[in-house]
């Protein structure tokens, strides 16, 4: 892998506020919204999104890319897929926070063995895989 990486497109957004009881926008303005602390966390919850949401929902559409592309490469055709990305949060143990991440892949147009296959080369391409392996547990399932 090359340590140097040429962007061909930079997404910037900036928080603003109470951090995840903030406000973020995306500099061309198309993200514009209030987040808050989940429940779970001691927050108030309700209708806003939080940081993992973001996350999940980011690393869902990557990933779906990633394994579009794969098999297209390997000539499968898929049809009707979906990729689910859960995203936890918890105490590192060492006074911080980590990350876990479960991604589950719905490819009902090919059998168990080769929608493993493909999900496995999808997340060896995925930004979102490259940028946290090695620092995030992800755990990778068919449906």
């Amino acid at each position: 892998m090359t340590d140097t990486i040429t962007p061909v497109y930079t997404a910037s957004a900036t928080a603003t506020g109470d951090g995840r009881n903030g406000h973020v926008r995306s500099v061309d303005g198309v993200l514009d919204f209030d987040l808050a602390v989940p429940k779970e966390m001691g927050g108030p919850g309700g209708a806003l999104p939080n940081p993992e949401e973001l996350f999940a929902a980011g690393y869902a559409a990557c990933f779906h890319s990633a394994l579009k592309g794969v098999a297209s490469r390997a000539k499968i055709t898929l049809t009707d897929t979906a990729i689910t990305v859960d995203v936890g949060i918890g105490s590192n143990g060492a006074g911080g926070f980590g990350l876990t991440v479960a991604i589950e892949v719905e490819a009902p147009s090919v059998d168990t063995e080769t929608a493993q296959k493909l999900i496995e080369a999808a997340h060896q391409v995925c930004p979102y895989s490259n940028a946290t392996r090695g620092n995030v547990d992800v755990k990778l399932t068919v449906a």
